[in-house]
């Protein structure tokens, strides 16, 4: 894209939505996809809100009494697909080309086949039962009953089709070029797909309705923002879990975090305690804007992170802290304003929940224009839906039915989002677009990635590279929202007394294999003080630079 004379925003929505199609485990085309876009020529930097609400027909009390207080796989925890709406507003308000442009890729990858990757081999072998819950999904993923193998070529025409059928009504539409990309969108959301989704849906009993899919639309708002030194981090809002990386940076700014030393087990102990204090607020007020009174302003502020670095001891938290008080900017939330916190029901003392998750693309062209975003949606979650050709966001799984949970699920309402992209800053221009997969892991991993970069001045591929640490103290953000208090994975690179002394600290020490693909897959382009490019990508999970 950027070879044709295109930007960041047209090879970035290009890219997103082909990786819909060729890591189908991790991305659906008709899935989430939060955006950050920054455009070099105004200086601003803005969110997309890549995540759908809740059908109509969905409430907690629904799940509760029809599924036996369950938000189980398939249909029931569908929402409104976003990914279609956000790569299209993206495209429209800041690319150059048109949809069956940056759509050409991605529709042939679909129809002539492309072959399956090695990691993508090794996830769907994994979840071949899962594919055989449901007859269309069988159908596509397996070969001869079996899941393909590595080399072996997966062919979607259905999801094919559907984007042709969005380059045709863009072709139809006339008039300007945006006026073109809103003709794709709304055959999606209003056209034919949208027939098809609908009626699957009905047939299957399935909540999702034509009107969700009509009413729905995307948002676009400047982006979240805290400072860390003499950079400055973007995020998306608190629909999804990208705050809390702004909170974890807030609460180390002005630590001496180098002089701790690099995979200490000082430095360590202090990322982990400070990763258990920001989901602690992650579980206590994130939640859909529209429903939820987020106290973001405090949330925020440096005084709260200030009142809260004092609940990190010496030793080790037992278990989740307890959520602050952004209000009061008070380092413990007072009891006649607790609620309680879900998840705690759920221990999971063998491991975490291993859900499958996303992935993650960065593009900076030779203006100085970013794109950083995390599409996802896996494959296993829920069935193909026939003529369409993927499955429909079953994002749903991150919502709780506590009724006392800032994100229990409701009609219209967004569940509280994993995929979080980032964009840090300095000296007033793009410094670094980066980003991973992998649940609530990604801001831990983009923390760390971060840091090394900015504190301990790695380049971007040795600051991927380096061993990561997870802390797994906190609900999970999938369904069943398992949790494993105190307990820390870590790559078994780190070494065996660095791990030995945070046991000692109080941690419950689990190791990971040396290379991880739980620990993320982050990705970073990061840009030199003399307009170099510099990229990183992450050995743990297949992933690419490209350069121009």
């Amino acid at each position: 894209m950027l070879g044709a004379g295109g930007n960041a925003i047209d090879a970035g929505v290009a890219a997103g939505i082909t990786l819909g199609v060729v890591h189908c485990d991790m991305v659906s085309v008709a899935g989430v996809a939060p955006i950050l876009v920054h455009v070099a020529r105004t200086g601003e930097t803005w969110q997309v809100s890549g995540v759908g609400p809740y059908p109509r027909a969905t409430t907690a009390a629904y799940l509760r009494e029809r599924h036996d207080g369950q938000i189980p796989p398939g249909l029931p925890r569908t929402v409104v697909p976003a990914a279609p709406d956000a790569w299209c507003t993206a495209l429209a308000r800041w690319g150059t080309m048109s949809f069956a442009d940056v759509a050409t890729a991605a529709t042939e990858h679909a129809e002539r086949g492309f072959p399956i990757s090695q990691f993508t081999a090794y996830q769907m072998a994994s979840n071949a039962d899962k594919y055989r819950r449901w007859p269309s999904s069988a159908a596509l993923y397996l070969r001869d009953g079996r899941a393909l193998r590595i080399g072996e070529v997966l062919v979607q025409r259905e999801l094919g089709e559907t984007l042709r059928r969005m380059a045709r009504a863009e072709a139809k539409a006339g008039g300007s070029r945006e006026a073109g990309v809103r003709a794709a969108r709304d055959e999606f959301y209003r056209g034919e797909t949208a027939k098809r989704i609908a009626e699957f849906h009905r047939a299957e009993g399935g909540p999702l309705a034509a009107s969700d899919l009509a009413e729905f639309s995307v948002e676009v708002d400047p982006a979240l923002r805290t400072t860390f030194g003499r950079y400055e981090v973007a995020a998306c809002g608190f629909w999804c879990q990208g705050p809390s990386l702004l909170e974890m940076l807030n609460l180390l700014d002005g630590v001496d975090l180098k002089a701790l030393g690099h995979n200490s087990p000082a430095y360590l102990h202090r990322l982990i305690e400070t990763i258990k204090l920001a989901f602690a607020d992650r579980d206590a007020y994130y939640g859909d804007p529209h429903f939820v009174k987020v106290p973001a302003d405090g949330l925020l502020s440096k005084a709260y992170a200030a009142a809260r670095q004092r609940l990190i001891k010496e030793r080790a938290w037992p278990q989740m802290p307890p959520a602050g008080d952004p209000d009061r900017l008070d380092a413990v939330r007072h009891p006649e304003a607790a609620l309680p916190l879900a998840g705690g029901s759920h221990p999971a003392p063998g491991g975490s929940t291993d859900a499958l998750d996303t992935s993650y693309v960065a593009v900076v062209d030779e203006a100085g224009n970013g794109f950083s975003a995390t599409p996802s949606d896996p494959n296993v979650d829920s069935p193909v839906v026939p003529g369409v050709g993927c499955v429909v966001s079953p994002r749903g799984s991150q919502g709780w039915l506590d009724p006392e949970h800032p994100s229990v699920v409701a009609p219209g309402k967004r569940p509280r989002l994993t995929p979080a992209p980032a964009m840090a800053f300095t000296g007033g221009r793009l410094f670094m677009p980066f980003g991973t997969p992998g649940g609530d892991v990604q801001q831990q991993a983009m923390l760390q990635v971060f840091l090394n970069t900015t504190v301990f001045g790695m380049d971007p591929q040795p600051a991927i590279e380096a061993p990561r640490v997870a802390s797994r103290s906190h609900p999970d953000s999938f369904w069943p929202h398992a949790i494993a208090p105190g307990k820390v994975e870590a790559e078994r690179r780190i070494p065996r007394e660095t791990l030995g002394a945070l046991a000692a600290l109080g941690h419950a020490v689990a190791e990971w294999p040396e290379w991880e693909w739980r620990a993320g897959g982050v990705c970073a382009v990061k840009v030199g003080s003399d307009a170099t490019r510099w990229a990183g990508v992450d050995p743990r999970r297949g992933a690419h630079a490209i350069a121009r």
